[in-house]
This record gives structure tokens, C-alpha cells and sequence, in this order.
């Protein structure tokens, strides 16, 4: 019989019999839309202003939100969205809010998808495949036109929709409202990207006649009140202090102000002190979550790389183990040249490599620092500030996404 040095079930029965760190872990989740958003009662106020005439059953101006991933666009929206909703129900007006998150597979990756995504919503059954657009546009059209209802249209990570199916399905969308004798839809565009609606076709930008909001960064005063919030309702009494939230949110505000990545340092600290078998949370808790989100986003964020920048990270791993930083553009491009070969790849041009570095600078995997060579031009000094454990993880990760032994 097989036989465990460790006993499984103890292990489980001890967990289950010691009081949790946590009240309700859900309250430190993305998902998660508290009662109260600190410091963005001005942006929750404006959308509310924008929405308040569909109460009326009047059609609005499109809504287009920007700003950097954590910074509580999705939250806002989702918490005004749902006022609404109950104000709606309440006086009995006919309105419908439908989130579509364009990152999902199989939901927005088409036009098809999307609008057959959308009819379901009201009830109609279209297959994922096999009719023509227009037939599929035709079906939404009656599912949603039947009676007079006012429908606000979330879509998250729009600029994701628009680069998988192309600009023409928000011009689509945006001109439905022609078509509908009863119905009508107020559409709410989210971006991490500012410029996205810059890159649209000058017709389908006139047809979106949105507003426009952007969301700033939180700075670390602002990320420990919204973590005192959350704490508040997350973890029981004693299992946290004021200065673990001031040291996760100073970590936090180094990450551009991302309310995310903080409430994720402050669940993931939670999760290490109670499978340490502690009763609070201690600093060594919040630098050991702090090492585990930089190595999984950072690895994420590896594996999704185009191959050819793959090569040029790994190129400069490779000479930054052989010797201390920083490495120049110009030796990159050997060793960049000597993998495409062991990669049956065919190498960019020196130019385009140098493009690559900056992009990874900007994605934040590296650190590329441009320096003056006088007339001999300009370079730049590269490096890597990042654990060894990390750096030998991404190592690992690009010779298996590269096919090198």
C-alpha cells in the first residue's frame, strides 16, 4: 500500500481547526465592489451624471474610461452601473447593464462572437458558428427590440476587441441605435491605453461621440486608504497593523499607483503568514508576496513575449550571467544573431533590435538607460534589477518557449 511521510488529512483537519487570518478574502479580490472607493469621488460622480438621463429612458453619450491597469475604472463603472440598476428597479424603468470582458477567448475574439455573445443575453440562441454576421445582427436586433428598454454596454478592455475584430464592430455598434424602434444602447468603452482612440478610423470615431474620462495613478497615500478600507472588512481584529498596509502600499506606489497589485500583496501575505501558521501578518510576510507577484506577473508577462523578443531577453541574460551589468546594444546583437541561428530564426536588423530593448525597458523586464558617445553617437546601458531567483526563472521559461536545450 502507498504510504505519505506526511499525513494529508492532518494537515487539512488542522487547517479547518485553526481561526483564519481572514474574515472575507473576498473583499481583497478584483471582483469585489465595496460600498465605499475612496478618492474617486469625482470620477464616480461624472459617470453617474452622464448616465442619470437613461432613468428618463434618453439615450446618452457614449462613455470612453482610460487609465493604467489598477486604478479603478472596471470598479467605478461597475459601482455606478449597479446604483443605477437598483434606482431602475425601483421606478420601474425597463434597463439592462451588460459587462462583456473583451479579454476573454471565445467571447469578443470576432464580431460573430460578440453580438452572438450579446443576443444570448436576451434570451436568443444563436450557434457559435455558422451563420452570416448580418443574420446574427438581424437576430439581436429582434431579441432586444421587442419593448422599450434602456441597455448600458460595458466593455472592458475595448482596445482588446478592437485589435482582435477590427474597428468596424464598433462603428457597428454604435449605429444600432437607427435600427431600434424601441430600444437603445448607451455604450461604456474601457482602456488601459489612452491613445486607443487615436488609431480608430476617423468615421468610426465620429460615430462613437463619446465623453471622455481618465483615471491617475493612486499615489501611496491614497493606496493605504483604500487598503485600510478593504483590511477593514478582509481580515479579523489584530491580523493586521497600520504600518503592513503603509509597506504594501509603498510597494504598490512604486507599480505606477496599482490598486490591484496592492490588494493582491496584501492577500498573498495573508495567505503565506497563515500557511506559516501565524495568527497576523509580519513584514517578512509582505517582502516574501511582494518576490512571488514580481516572479508570476514577470513570468507572465515573459511567455507572452513575440518570439523575436524572446531572443533579445534572452541574449541579455546570457551575457549579464558571464559578467556584471550593464551590457551595450551593440553586443546584444552577436548573441541575439547566435540564437536566431539555433532557433532556425531569421535575425532583425540591428535597428529593429534596438526598438525591441526599448519595448522591453517599457513592459519593465529591463532597464535601458540612454548614454551619450559623443561622436561616436548613442547607446544604451542595459540591466536587470531583479532577484537571481527570478532572473534563473526567466531563463528557464525562455529556453523552453524557445526550443533551447
Amino acid at each position: 500500500m502507498f504510504t505519505m511521510g506526511v499525513a494529508v488529512e492532518d494537515i487539512f483537519e488542522e487547517f479547518l481547526n485553526k481561526k483564519s487570518i481572514f474574515a472575507n478574502k473576498d473583499a481583497l479580490s478584483i471582483s469585489y465592489t465595496p460600498d465605499n472607493i475612496p478618492h474617486r469621488e469625482e470620477q464616480i460622480s461624472t459617470i453617474a451624471k452622464i448616465l442619470a438621463p437613461t432613468l428618463r429612458m434618453e439615450k446618452t453619450s457614449n462613455i470612453f474610461i482610460y487609465g493604467k491597469t489598477g486604478t479603478g475604472k472596471s470598479l467605478c463603472t461597475t459601482y455606478v452601473c449597479n446604483q443605477l440598476q437598483k434606482t431602475a428597479e425601483k421606478r420601474n424603468v425597463p434597463l439592462k447593464v451588460i459587462y462583456i470582458n473583451c479579454k476573454m477567448r471565445k467571447v469578443t475574439d470576432t464580431e460573430y462572437r460578440l453580438i452572438a455573445q450579446l443576443a444570448r443575453e436576451f434570451g436568443q440562441e444563436i450557434p457559435a458558428t455558422g451563420l452570416p454576421t448580418d443574420e446574427v445582427y438581424k437576430l439581436f436586433f429582434e431579441a432586444i427590440d421587442k419593448d422599450p428598454k434602456m441597455i448600458i454596454l460595458i466593455l472592458d478592455e475595448v482596445d482588446r476587441l478592437v485589435k482582435k475584430a477590427g474597428d468596424e464592430v464598433l462603428y457597428n455598434l454604435t449605429r444600432i441605435n437607427q435600427e431600434l424602434k424601441n430600444a437603445k444602447i448607451n455604450i461604456i468603452g474601457i482602456s488601459n491605453d489612452v491613445m486607443f482612440t487615436k488609431e480608430l478610423d476617423p468615421r468610426v470615431k465620429s460615430s462613437l461621440s463619446q465623453e471622455e474620462l481618465v483615471f491617475p495613478p493612486y499615489d501611496a497615500l491614497q493606496l493605504k486608504d483604500i487598503l485600510t478600507e478593504r483590511a477593514k472588512i478582509a481580515f479579523n481584529p489584530n491580523a493586521i497593523s497600520p504600518e503592513i498596509i503603509s509597506k504594501c502600499a509603498a510597494y504598490a506606489a512604486r507599480e505606477h499607483g496599482d490598486a490591484r497589485r496592492a490588494l493582491d500583496l496584501l492577500r498573498v501575505a495573508g495567505e503565506l503568514a497563515e500557511r506559516a501558521g501565524k495568527d497576523k501578518i509580519e513584514e517578512e510576510d509582505v517582502d516574501m508576496a511582494e518576490e512571488k507577484i514580481e516572479k508570476d506577473t514577470i513570468l507572465e508577462v515573459v511567455k507572452k513575449l513575440p518570439k523575436q523578443s524572446q531572443a533579445v531577453l534572452y541574449s541579455v541574460i546570457l551575457i549579464l550571467k558571464n559578467r556584471e551589468p550593464p551590457v551595450y546594444t551593440g553586443e546584444i546583437y552577436d548573441v541575439y544573431k547566435s540564437i536566431c541561428i539555433r532557433t532556425a530564426t531569421k535575425p532583425l536588423t540591428q535597428r529593429r533590435v534596438s526598438d525591441l530593448v526599448s519595448e522591453l525597458d517599457m513592459l519593465g523586464v529591463i532597464n535601458a538607460k540612454v548614454i551619450s558617445k559623443g561622436r561616436y553617437g548613442r547607446t544604451r546601458e542595459i540591466s536587470i534589477s531583479m532577484s537571481e531567483d527570478i532572473i534563473n526563472k526567466i531563463e528557464e521559461t525562455l529556453k523552453e518557449e524557445l526550443g533551447l536545450d
